[in-house]
């Protein structure tokens, strides 16, 4: 292992109890994977890739693991989220037909539009309605994998913290006890802070931040496992890519100068 990287030897304990996200160079840096039935923030500025390397995770899970997953979209409509990551190669259709991947519309009918989708949130918002929606589709396909994009929306709409975090540490902890590994993404409009209303970092057994921070006359792509409950991880910030195939994190190269 690299310099600051997690250096110890992983048990064979440890490995079955880890879930690969067969994001390239990610795993490296936090000991072979993310802790299994737990929940993790992703959190970065707009442009960052937060959507992106969650479904890197949900779609890793499903075509190389063998885990079937769940995203929740509450900000863009799954018609959306589908064509764009196709120019990853990304068939999110095709798995939702093998019944391997479900994709619950918690948007459209919350901005007022209809939704043609299978899956949909047609109540008004609340937590127990999105974990009432989980739970049935989690038994439906034997999901081990889950995303909810994004904790913001969700935020918004409760306003006030203390209530923001009692109702994310609901969500957290059943997605946990119903066997589900699982990612929420959280916009930043503040780098300096892990999450967007103080909270949400807390209420989840890790926290990764995406930063897109613009150096000289180009804006540059870097991340850093800022927390991980459980797991030695790689302290530094390393840099990383978003290629045509996903996300590549280089974990042997560090990042000085943004910072």
């Amino acid at each position: 292992m690299f310099d600051g990287a997690v250096s110890e030897e992983i048990s064979m304990e440890d490995e079955t109890n880890r879930v690969k996200t067969g994001i390239p160079g990610f795993d490296e840096l936090c000991g072979g994977g993310l802790i299994r039935d737990r929940t993790y923030l992703i959190s970065g500025t707009s442009g960052a890739g937060k959507t992106n390397f969650s479904i890197q995770f949900i779609y890793n899970g499903i075509t190389k693991y063998g885990e079937n997953g769940i995203i929740v979209a509450t900000e863009e409509r799954p018609e959306q989220i589908r064509e764009n990551v196709l120019k990853f190669g990304w068939d999110l259709q095709a798995l939702e037909d093998e019944n391997k991947l479900v994709i619950i519309d918690a948007c459209s009918t919350k901005i007022g539009i209809p939704s043609q989708e299978k899956y949909v949130d047609v109540r008004p918002f609340d937590i127990r309605s999105m974990m009432d929606q989980i739970i049935a589709t989690q038994e439906e396909i034997n999901a081990k994998r889950a995303l909810v994009d994004s904790t913001t929306s969700v935020s918004f709409y409760l306003q006030d913290p203390a209530k923001i975090r009692i109702e994310l540490l609901k969500l957290s902890t059943t997605l946990e006890v119903i066997g589900l590994t699982s990612m929420m993404t959280c916009e930043l409009i503040d780098e300096s802070k892990p999450s967007r209303f103080g909270v949400e970092n807390f209420v989840t057994d890790g926290t990764i931040v995406l930063y897109y921070k613009r150096h000289e006359n180009v804006r540059m792509r870097s991340m850093e496992i800022y927390k991980m409950r459980g797991s030695d991880h790689s302290k530094k910030i390393h840099p990383y890519d978003i290629t045509p195939d996903g996300f590549v994190i280089h974990p042997h190269e560090e990042v000085y100068s943004m910072f």
